[in-house]
């Protein structure tokens, strides 16, 4: 069954705290998000089961680690990573300006996807539930 098309139009969004993530838009495929990070706002080593995800740097700049804190890259303004479903990972803002970055997901039909944390949650995660309680 064909699907319609989805016009979206994003705007930098202003906001307290370290992170927002907004919704772009989204199918049964893919979901398209930009996040924005602030200092602080970094996450926690985990991964996904069954999204891989595509992450682009719109502003700012970014430092992705793996496991035992192992930079896997450092990506500025039109660089970016493609992380696979399964792989751990986490990562920073690694400028003074807050970080802006597109994450464009696309899902494995045969699988559920959840985020696994393989470590405890930063403060800012827990005081919003913004994973809820783990």
């Amino acid at each position: 069954m064909a699907q319609e098309p989805k016009v979206f139009k994003y705007q930098t969004p202003q906001f307290d705290g370290v992170k927002k993530t907004l919704q772009v838009c989204n199918s049964d495929l893919m979901k398209v998000q930009v996040q924005v990070v602030k200092d602080g706002g970094e996450n926690n080593l985990h991964s996904h089961t069954g999204d891989d995800a595509f992450w682009y740097v719109m502003s700012g700049a970014v430092k992705f680690y793996g496991e035992g804190d192992e930079v896997i890259g450092e990506f500025n303004q039109g660089e970016g990573i493609l992380i696979p479903r399964g792989f751990k990972y986490w990562f920073e803002s690694s400028s003074s300006e807050p970080l802006e970055i597109l994450r464009v997901t696309a899902k494995d039909q045969k699988v559920e996807n959840q985020r696994v944390d393989h470590s405890a949650q930063k403060q800012w995660m827990v005081d919003q539930n913004t994973f809820g309680t783990r």
